[in-house]
């Protein structure tokens, strides 16, 4: 007998398992169809366990490099590569584990294989080999397959020697050269990374600026201080081939007109993501798709055919988790027969977890310049915050945009320890309409980083403190 659900989801990720859980908060008789892990690539590959790597290489770097400053004295300070990558992936497994305490408890339905829609209501559910285990039909089909790294013809990935972001964080042995294509916020955390633990990195990005879509002012910090460690940055420059030869991969780029020949052990492709849109019958259906990726009505995430719905990365970007977990929610709600308001996609915080960390949301300054607005610009250096001088922690800035007739907060932008943290209030702030004068007028804990939100704020309005 075909069990019949009322929401099943093709996907586990952060899209998929949150709309599952808000699914049957709400009472639905709910499925979560997965093939791998519980998690998708945040959890299993991503978010979660290169934030682990990343707090390897910043404890590391402290210790190696500014124990002193502190009144601490190192001797013989050593790290364990495999050490490292082992606890990474064993706080992974502890996260997954516990988004699969979360689906027993919501009482939501785990089937585990591949699901393929036969009709607009139906799941087809295969094993490994290839055979139907199972069938389930729904009412609402909610597809969050997520994506996966662009196959570039030029970068002919082979897992190995040319790897992707997966293997990048599970390799047996450290690289001694490392060549990243791409300086994104992936090509840019790896390069942090590996650069701590002593690899040669050379960071490739075909725009102008390492993260390319950030506030100039920030990219160009960000560039300055990858460079005193040591990290070659080429920007402005395309990669014409990679190919592995022997035990090296050799690497052709073209920089500014002339070609420049590299060679590394490994080469990591950052180029972006396509999604997941084949094989699981899209294409019989009709689902409608734009750019390799599924084409949905974002007023409640509903596809061309009438009760599927897609959230996530699959549906494009931006390729974050916190999007799709929002969009999962939404949409669930929006089946339910509630009004939630639409998601903001102007107001997404968007955070790169090296060290100095960069966090921002809005408008960066040339963005609102191209938008016409007349702007006040506050920008307040760490180096005048008492905390960060106090923590050791004074590289960077914090800058806020001002639209200049009405005070409104236009965009939001921070290099520095804590970046990723200190976002929330902000992100909060513009939410609700946030002026530069609400902003000063909120009175703000001292001594803390966060201060310098308040003293940013002050800084455009001629009000500053500290400055």
């Amino acid at each position: 007998m075909t069990e019949k659900y009322q929401v099943a989801i093709l996907g586990g990720g952060p899209g998929g398992y949150v709309a599952a859980i808000r699914a049957a908060q709400l009472g639905f008789k709910t499925a979560l169809i997965e093939k791998d892990n519980l998690g998708g690539i945040c959890l299993n590959w991503g978010c979660i366990p290169t934030k682990s790597l990343l707090k390897n290489a910043e404890l590391y770097d402290l210790m190696k490099n500014h124990s002193s400053d502190f009144g601490i004295k190192m001797q013989a300070l050593e790290y364990d590569f495999t050490q490292i990558i082992k606890r990474s992936r064993n706080i992974s497994d502890r996260i997954v584990k516990n988004v699969g305490f979360l689906i027993k408890k919501n009482k939501i339905d785990h089937l585990k294989g591949f699901g393929k829609l036969s009709t607009s209501n139906k799941i087809d559910i295969f094993n490994p080999d290839n055979k139907i285990i199972s069938s389930i039909t729904s009412d609402n089909i909610i597809i969050a397959t997520g994506a996966r790294p662009k196959d570039i013809p030029s970068i002919p990935v082979d897992h190995k020697m040319i790897i992707t972001s997966t293997e990048a964080m599970n390799l047996p042995e450290q690289p001694k050269e490392l060549i990243i294509i791409g300086a994104g916020a992936i090509g840019v955390e790896f390069a942090y990374f590996y650069s701590v633990l002593g690899t040669k990195v050379t960071l490739i990005e075909m725009m102008d600026s390492i993260l390319p879509i950030e506030d100039k002012e920030v990219s160009l910090t960000l560039d300055k201080s990858f460079k005193k460690r040591g990290i070659e940055i080429l920007t402005n420059a395309s990669v014409q081939k990679a190919e592995v030869k022997g035990t090296q991969v050799n690497v052709s780029v073209s920089v500014n007109g002339s070609v420049k020949e590299l060679t590394a052990d490994k080469v990591l492709c950052a180029v972006g993501v396509t999604g997941n849109v084949e094989g699981f019958g899209l294409e019989n259906l009709g689902v409608e798709l734009f750019k390799n990726h599924i084409k949905v009505n974002k007023s409640d995430y509903s596809t061309n055919i009438k009760g599927i719905f897609a959230i996530g990365d699959v549906i494009g970007p931006p390729w974050l988790a916190h999007v799709a977990s929002a969009e999962g929610i939404h949409c669930v709600e929006k089946i339910k027969g509630l009004t939630p308001p639409d998601i903001d996609y102007d107001n997404i915080p968007g955070c790169t977890y090296c060290q100095p960390q960069v966090a921002s949301i809005g408008l960066t300054e040339q963005k609102a310049k191209d938008a016409g607005y007349e702007l006040k610009i506050g920008k307040f250096p760490f180096m005048a915050s008492g905390k960060a001088f106090a923590i050791g922690e004074r590289e960077g800035f914090v800058k806020l945009i001002f639209d200049a007739e009405y005070g409104e907060l236009l965009g939001a932008h921070i290099i520095g320890s804590e970046a990723t943290e200190m976002i929330a209030e902000l992100a909060m702030a513009k939410t609700l309409g946030a002026t530069a004068e609400s902003i000063i007028k909120t009175v703000h804990a001292h001594p803390t980083l966060s201060e310098s939100v308040m003293e940013a704020a002050g800084v455009a309005y001629n009000e500053a403190i500290h400055i």
